[in-house]
C-alpha cells in the first residue's frame, strides 16, 4: 500500500481576455472548478495505474470538501484518513489570460495536517510500502513524518514543491527526491548535473519534454521524454511522481521506473486538467508497446 500525505485543493480557474487593473471589473469567458492539490493529484496518479493507495489529508466541512473526498473515493483511493476540519477546504484561485496565469493559494484545511493527525495514522504509515510527500502541508508535519519513516525504515518519495519550503537537512532521510530543473537550482544553488553527482540514485530531476535524469553511481543517466503534442501540462509532474511510485514499488529498477514515469507524464499532457489526463495502466502499456 502506498500512502500519500499531502494537500487536497479545489482549483478555481477563471479565464479572461483582460487582466483587471486595481479597482476594475472585467468580464471573464470561462469558469471551472477542478480537483487539485499536489497530494491528491499524486494519489490519483498512483490509483489510476492500479496500485493500492491511501490518502492522509484534510478538507473542510463544506461543499468543496464533500466533492473532493467523493472524487478520491471514485478513484478507488482509501480516504478513511482524510479528516474534516473547521477550516475551509484549500483552494487555488487561478486567473488565466493570454497563456499567462496568476495564482492565489489559500491552504485552509491543508494546514490541519498536523503531527496529531500523523499520530492517529501511525500504524497505517508503518505498514506502507512507500510514503509520498509534497510541501503543501506544514513543514513541521513533513519533518515529523521523515523522522518516523527513518526510524521504521519506510521508503519516502519527496516531491519538493513548492521548493522554497525544502530543507537541505531532510535529504538524508529521503529515499527519492524529485525536483524539476528550476526547483533543483532553488534548493541547491547549483545546476542539476552537479547536484545529481552528489546524490546518486536518490535525486531524479524532471526536465519537462526532455524527460528526466539521475546519477547511477557511475554516470548521469538521461532518459528521454516521449515527444507528444501538449494540450495542458498541469499535473505532468504529479503524474510522473505517481507513476514512478507505482513502478518502484512494483519491483522496477530506477531506470525502468523513470522510463515508465516519462511515458505516463507524456500521456497526461494530452488532455485538460491535472487529474483529467492522468493515464490508466492499460494506456501506459499501450504506449510502451508503441515504443518497441
Amino acid at each position: 500500500m502506498i500512502t500519500v500525505i499531502g494537500s487536497i485543493n479545489m482549483d478555481i480557474a477563471i479565464q479572461t481576455d483582460i487582466f483587471p487593473k486595481q479597482g476594475e471589473t472585467v468580464l471573464g469567458n470561462l469558469f471551472t472548478t477542478i480537483p487539485g492539490g499536489k497530494g491528491a493529484n499524486q494519489a490519483v496518479a498512483v490509483a489510476r495505474l492500479g496500485s493500492q493507495v491511501q490518502m492522509v489529508g484534510a478538507v473542510g466541512k463544506d461543499s468543496f470538501g464533500d466533492e473532493l473526498k467523493s472524487n478520491l473515493e471514485n478513484e478507488n483511493i482509501v480516504v478513511d484518513s482524510v479528516v474534516r476540519t473547521s477550516n475551509s477546504t484549500g483552494i487555488a484561485n487561478i486567473l488565466l489570460h493570454d497563456q499567462d496565469n496568476r495564482i492565489i493559494v489559500v491552504p485552509g484545511a491543508n494546514f490541519d495536517v498536523t503531527k496529531d493527525l500523523i499520530d492517529e495514522n501511525m500504524e497505517l504509515i508503518k505498514k506502507s510500502s512507500l510514503i509520498m510527500l509534497q510541501l503543501e502541508i506544514p513543514v513541521e508535519t513533513i519533518e515529523y513524518v521523515l523522522e518516523i519513516c527513518q526510524q521504521f525504515e519506510i521508503p519516502v518519495l519527496l516531491n519538493p514543491a513548492p521548493a522554497a519550503n525544502f530543507k537541505r537537512e531532510w535529504i538524508e532521510k529521503v529515499t527519492f527526491l524529485t525536483p524539476n530543473e528550476t526547483e533543483c537550482l532553488v534548493m541547491f544553488g547549483a545546476d542539476y548535473e552537479t547536484v545529481l553527482k552528489q546524490y546518486p540514485n536518490k535525486i531524479i530531476v524532471t526536465l519537462g519534454g526532455d524527460g528526466a535524469a539521475y546519477h547511477n553511481g557511475s554516470e548521469i543517466v538521461r532518459i528521454a521524454g516521449y515527444k507528444t503534442t501538449a494540450i495542458d501540462t498541469t499535473g505532468a509532474g504529479d503524474t510522473f511522481n505517481g507513476a514512478f511510485a507505482h513502478a518502484i514499488t512494483s519491483g522496477s529498477s530506477i531506470d525502468e521506473a523513470v522510463y515508465f514515469a516519462n511515458i505516463a507524464a507524456s500521456l497526461s499532457v494530452e488532455k485538460f486538467g491535472a487529474q483529467g489526463g492522468m493515464p490508466t495502466l492499460q494506456e501506459v502499456n499501450a504506449r510502451l508497446e508503441e515504443q518497441k
